[in-house]
């Protein structure tokens, strides 16, 4: 038995993304062959960067520069990719309060989407989803280390804050082994902006996640992919937005990630570069396409993993059961910088 994840990064449905829903259709902001490689796999699962609300204000925070909220015809675009879970444990979810978080679960739950990562409670915002597809079940975990004034509390809502910066705060490998399922896949929100590969506590963080039982580990945070090293995805970068481009990093291209799993790990993998245009998102063709190739291939490399490709895909294959042997350590002093960003 075996099981396909389609694992999308940021999505963020707010601001300019926003004002897209409000004069076109849905379908218009992602083109039909994403649509259709989203729909080769059993689930779909990605990071929800934003709330979907009409009600709220900017979180009073000082020196925060960004505040994501969509309207609730953001699910229409969610429902129409086939999500079956997100993940609100980022730094996004409340970024217009209490009240637009508690509208945002409401939003997602009438359209029959889980969510995970934050929530009105502790053991809400902990719990992880179980969703059954291909004979298996997969518990999907959603946590996050920044920023901490977003944490969930015995008397608040929140998202499912984990502080990374030395080792896994116990709820997290405690959650990890209570799950009811054969796959158990780990999605944190870790480490800074716009970096090409993980930095130190992120890569500490990745193997003691695996050691406590995640089958896999899908990251996000830096808003451009890296590499992939055993059963971590350390960050799947960008899916929708309307994001400045760095043009260096090139954080208008990104990837979506197919990733067949059996009871036992990960077992392969397939890749499809995307170019992510100002509020429309479709597969990524000549130039751009060859240069996040071999971005993700270098990546990868560096991580001692190797990619093929066939076709318009790379491709990883694992051996059965990958676990923490093909995690690699960070680098000597850990390296790092602290969490946090857009």
């Amino acid at each position: 038995m075996t099981v396909t994840v389609a694992l999308a990064g940021d999505t963020m449905l707010g601001r300019g993304v926003a004002r897209a829903l409000a004069t076109t259709p849905p379908e218009a902001l992602v083109a039909p062959e994403v649509r259709a490689a989203m729909g080769e796999a059993d689930l779909v699962v990605l990071n929800l960067e934003c709330c979907i609300s009409e009600r709220g204000r900017p979180w009073d925070a000082p020196g925060k520069p960004f505040f994501f909220r969509a309207p609730p015809r953001a699910v229409e675009l969610l429902a129409l990719l086939g999500t079956d879970c997100v993940t609100l444990a980022n730094n996004h979810a409340l970024d217009y309060g209490f009240d637009a978080l508690a509208d945002t679960l409401e939003h997602l739950a009438a359209a029959g989407i889980a969510a995970v990562g934050a929530g009105p409670d502790v053991e809400r915002a902990r719990r992880p989803a179980t969703l059954a597809a291909g004979g298996l079940r997969v518990a999907v975990l959603g946590a996050t280390d920044h920023p901490p004034d977003f944490a969930v509390g015995p008397d608040r809502p929140g998202v499912a804050f984990a502080d990374l910066g030395r080792r896994l705060p116990g709820w997290l490998p405690e959650r990890i082994g209570a799950a009811d399922a054969e796959v158990v896949l780990v999605t944190p929100h870790w480490g800074p902006n716009m970096t090409s590969q993980p930095v130190g506590h992120v890569r500490r963080a990745a193997a003691a996640l695996v050691e406590a039982g995640a089958t896999l580990v899908a990251g996000h945070s830096a808003h451009v992919p890296h590499g992939v090293a055993g059963p971590v995805l350390y960050d799947l970068g960008d899916f929708l937005d309307d994001y400045r481009v760095d043009p260096r990093l090139r954080n208008d291209l990104g990837l979506l990630f197919l990733v067949t799993l059996d009871g036992r790990g990960p077992a392969r993998l397939e890749a499809l570069p995307l170019k992510l245009d100002f509020c429309h998102t479709h597969l990524a063709t000549g130039s751009d396409a060859a240069w996040m190739r071999r971005r993700f291939r270098s990546a990868c490399a560096a991580l001692g993993t190797t990619v093929a490709e066939e076709g318009d895909r790379l491709t990883v294959t694992w051996a059965t059961g990958a676990g923490t042997a093909g995690v690699p350590p960070p680098p000597p002093g850990g390296g790092g910088s602290p969490p946090g960003g857009r």
